[in-house]
């Protein structure tokens, strides 16, 4: 399992494929996929060229809620895994539920969903 983080300067960084009992407190961000998502290899790339795709404002959105509950790591299936490698792909998926049951916290980003109240 690989986990993006931030440090107090705003730098982002992946870390290396953790061992199951090598894993930091983390939050999961669950999200609907877009167009224009941060992905596995931007992250090798200079910041400012990704931080300006589209899929970057969920991931600042969550690192504003795992800030406030004092989280430095984070879980983005658009950007921890890398899917190019069809053995990381597969490992990924069959141990998703596992991940998501360890998690410390859980966050939703679902920009299609209005936040008024419908009346009844």
């Amino acid at each position: 399992m690989r986990l993006l983080q931030r440090d107090d300067a705003g730098n982002y960084s992946i870390t290396s494929d953790l061992a199951d009992d090598d894993v930091p407190p983390y939050a999961i961000l669950s999200h609907i996929w877009g167009l224009d998502e941060v992905v596995f290899a931007d992250l090798a790339k200079t910041p400012g060229d990704w931080q300006h795709k589209g899929g970057y404002d969920k991931i600042k959105f969550y690192v504003v809620q795992a800030k406030e509950h004092t989280l430095r790591y984070f879980w983005v299936d658009t950007c921890c895994i890398d899917k190019s490698d069809v053995a990381e792909l597969q490992t990924a998926i069959n141990s998703m539920f596992r991940w998501y049951r360890d998690a410390k916290r859980y966050y939703v980003f679902l920009p299609d969903v209005s936040s008024s109240t419908v009346s009844s």
